[in-house]
């Protein structure tokens, strides 16, 4: 076992915490998640200058109103969004990307890294990974103003202060120096964790055995964030990668530079998409009808809780800037533990039995459950970054270009037959007109020219991947009934579903 000073009676810091969620009920979280928004909202009522601001006589954690980037974020001044209305204490800053304009900046306490490190150390007792062997930790996520990358070095580094033999490496994006580490140090390690966004990982995985690289030494697992993918993307990397047990070794988190690590995948999560994949009528009620496949992820109510309204996610939780009732921008909905199994076994099946059957019975927490789409307007989104429409329309609109092309245009994630991600970008042709190759070359160029200048985080990655970041161009013909049907308001984003 490892030796630590913080040890105590054989078991590694934070062993108890998580013993302890296995065993309370479903029934203690909603009650737990009552009282978290309900303290929560008394103490943002009286300290958080912004906040009580908005209130009005008569309001509670209910009716509160809903906040946003708008309406409370932009529109008081940073320190009053502080408890107390001060930038007086500890904190960590990050950023969004700035892509529809000017960065929004978020002030993260120690707190949530710890309740990260928490969920963290979770995951890890969770998988296949031995606390008695060295493992090496590769983040592969965007380093940085951005929270990915940071959140994740902090939440291992944590573990390692409690006693876990963790090595960890930041090289960010950059793949060359992933490669490079994969090839000179992991070999020195028993276990691997590669942490980054999802098709991200499938580029390093897929070039690391164009290599030759092996990943049969170890014992691997997967940590994605920033979007939602397929079973089958799952397990196509757990192939690759020798992982035997996706349900155990992989690992999808749904987090923001708002509110840190919010949600995350568990075995039983895992298990119920895969279950709700195979049988159509379950999928349909489970997930309101719509057939895109979202992230099914679980939730400590007293660290962030979660409500739907209307199709909507709000989020509330207690950080340096606490958040009451905030709509984050993304679409889904929310069951408690019961709920679920409920939901399950209207449709004949037992999730629990299934979850005996699959071997992770032992990992089950009766967390609530949050379902989350991907944000279904504003953008779309390439290795985790999101790409705005707004971007390439001003381009389009050029006095070069603006004689051949409407302005309209439509983007689509989507990828090719190697399962690699790309962005097509579907454009509206003028009456009549012929797009040459060499005019396609330079509307181009001045695309990827337009992104790298106002998205960060488009260029970084581009520094490091190259034309692989680069959009596909298709040209329509004027008012193409596909994407450009006359009378309509324009699609600008496409989500696949």
């Amino acid at each position: 076992m490892v030796q630590s000073g913080n040890m105590k009676d054989g078991r590694l810091p934070f062993s108890s915490q998580i013993a302890r969620l296995r065993k309370r009920s479903s029934s203690s979280f909603t009650r737990a998640q009552k009282k978290h928004r309900a303290t929560l909202f008394e103490r943002m009522a009286k300290q958080v200058p912004a906040y009580r601001k908005m209130l009005r006589a008569g309001m509670t954690p209910a009716n509160a109103p809903i906040l946003t980037k708008k309406n409370y974020l932009h529109r008081n001044p940073f320190s009053k969004l502080f408890w107390d209305g001060t930038t007086r204490s500890s904190q960590v800053l990050t950023s969004t990307s700035g892509s529809t304009g000017t960065p929004t900046y978020f002030a993260r306490s120690q707190a949530v890294d710890n309740q990260s490190s928490l969920i963290h150390e979770m995951f890890f007792s969770n998988s296949s990974l031995s606390p008695e062997k060295s493992t090496l930790v590769i983040v592969c996520f965007g380093m940085g103003v951005w929270i990915g990358g940071v959140i994740t070095y902090q939440a291992f580094e944590l573990m390692g202060r409690r006693g876990y033999p963790l090595a960890i490496l930041t090289p960010g994006i950059n793949k060359n120096e992933i490669l490079k580490a994969l090839t000179d140090i992991a070999p020195q390690y028993d276990q691997l964790i590669l942490a980054g966004y999802p098709p991200f990982l499938k580029d390093v995985i897929d070039a690391a055995r164009a290599q030759g690289i092996s990943f049969k030494k170890h014992t691997v697992k997967l940590l994605f964030a920033a979007e939602a993918f397929t079973e089958n993307f799952r397990d196509h990397l757990a192939k690759l990668v020798g992982i035997k047990n996706p349900l155990t070794d992989t690992v999808n988190i749904y987090g923001s530079a708002d509110l840190g690590t919010m949600a995350f995948e568990t075995p039983l999560s895992i298990l119920a998409r895969r279950l709700a994949v195979k049988h159509k009528e379950l999928f349909a009620d489970l997930f309101d009808g719509i057939t895109k496949t979202p992230t099914l992820a679980q939730y400590i109510p007293e660290f962030v809780s979660f409500e739907a309204q209307n199709g909507e996610i709000l989020i509330s939780g207690d950080s340096a800037i606490p958040l009451m009732r905030y709509s984050i921008g993304d679409h889904g909905g929310v069951y408690t533990f019961d709920e679920l199994i409920e939901r399950f076994k209207a449709h004949g099946i037992d999730l629990k039995k299934e979850a005996r059957k699959a071997g992770v019975d032992k990992t089950i927490l009766e967390l609530p459950f949050v379902y989350v789409f991907e944000r279904i307007d504003l953008a779309t989104t390439l290795y985790g970054l999101q790409v705005y429409p707004e971007t390439i329309k001003e381009v389009l609109l050029d006095n070069r270009f603006n004689s051949e092309v409407t302005g309209k245009l439509t983007l689509i994630t989507k990828y090719d037959d190697q399962q690699d991600q790309y962005i097509e970008i579907n454009i509206e042709k003028k009456p009549g007109r012929v797009i040459s190759n060499a005019l396609a070359a330079k509307l181009l160029a001045e695309i990827v020219k337009s992104l790298r200048e106002k998205n960060s985080e488009f260029r970084e990655l581009s520094d490091f991947i190259g034309k692989r970041a680069e959009p596909k161009l298709v040209f329509w013909p004027h008012e193409d009934p596909l994407y450009f049907k006359p009378g309509i308001k324009q699609q600008w984003v496409h989500k696949t579903r």
